[in-house]
Parts: C-alpha cells; sequence; structure tokens
C-alpha cells in the first residue's frame, strides 16, 4: 500500500477493490465474498458503487488497505502510507487501519519517517542508518495498555520515552554541532 491511494477514478469502490483479484486471475465467487464481507465490516459497503471522488482522503485509503487485502497477502508493506493525509484526517485513518490490521491479523512492515507513527502504530521499530541503510537497531514497543490503538499509545507516559529514545538513536542533531 503505497503513499498515495492509487485508485482508479473511472472504477466504483467495488472495482477497485477486485481489481486485484482480476489481475492476479483469483476473482472466485469466494474471493468475491470476502471483499464483501471486508466492506461491510470496515463500514464501506454502501460506498460500493460510489466513485473515488465521492469519498473522503481517509475512507479511499481504508478502499487501498481493503484491495490489498482482497488478494490476502501473507505480508503487508505500508510505504509512507499516510503521508499524503492532512494531521486530522491521518491521525484518524491510523487508528481505522491499525484496527484493521490486527482484527485481519496480518504482519505488516511500515516504512515511515514519522517517529510518532512508528511509535503508536508498531510492536517493533526498525531503525536504519543512512544510506547504504543497514538495520541500527530494533525496538520493542510495550505500551501495555487496555484497548491499544495509535492514539492511546500517544496518551501513554511511555510514549515520550520511546520517542527521546528514537530520537536519540536516528542522531539527526550531529550536523549541528
Amino acid at each position: 500500500m503505497l503513499q498515495k491511494d492509487s485508485l482508479l477514478e473511472w472504477r466504483t469502490i467495488y472495482n477497485n477493490v477486485i481489481f486485484g483479484l482480476e489481475i492476479t486471475h483469483k476473482k472466485t465467487n469466494e474471493n468475491e465474498e470476502y471483499v464483501k464481507q471486508l466492506l461491510k465490516k470496515y463500514n464501506l459497503y454502501e460506498f460500493k458503487d460510489k466513485y473515488p471522488t465521492q469519498l473522503s482522503g481517509g475512507m479511499r485509503q481504508r478502499v487501498a488497505l481493503i484491495r490489498t487485502l482482497a488478494i490476502r497477502p501473507e505480508i503487508l508493506l505500508l510505504d509512507e502510507a499516510f503521508s499524503a493525509l492532512d494531521y486530522q484526517t491521518r491521525m484518524m485513518v491510523t487508528k481505522d487501519i491499525y484496527n484493521i490490521l490486527k482484527n485481519e491479523n496480518i504482519t505488516t512492515l511500515m516504512v515511515t519517517h514519522d517517529i510518532s507513527e512508528a511509535i503508536s502504530m508498531s510492536d517493533k521499530v526498525i531503525v536504519l542508518t543512512k544510506r547504504p541503510a543497514t538495520v541500527k537497531s530494533i525496538k520493542e514497543m510495550n505500551f501495555e495498555i487496555e484497548n491499544r490503538n495509535p492514539m492511546n499509545c500517544r496518551k501513554s507516559p511511555k510514549f515520550s520515552k520511546y520517542f527521546d529514545s528514537l530520537w536519540k538513536e536516528l542522531d539527526v542533531d550531529a550536523k549541528d554541532k
């Protein structure tokens, strides 16, 4: 799932979601039923006959995620998936996407430059070095809170500690010395 939702403007939401099934030749009755269940489960079924321009940015991102989930991937890669959204929408969408990923129990690798997003969305954060990138460290994000979601994580006392630790790890202030 990329930065932009890459929905095809001339296709309905339903036809956008089944696009991956069509091009991978996996458009079966079973998979179409799975798509309908996902759309219903994540409150998009009533919009299945609408076009992307008729949806908000957050809804479009959820449609893009459901399109990705429709092909039943083993691992999901989110590449700066929320960067095209304004801050308020981004906060709401990260919560929605987090819940969808947890509900669908799918392993996800998320690439982001947003430290707060990485902390609040992740079980582990992998810090990379500058180019050529290698793994510098792996940090566990153990919030141990009920009903964990990105918003609750940001309110946790542990959040600022994780943020400070990662900020130091990135060593971004080194240029100013």
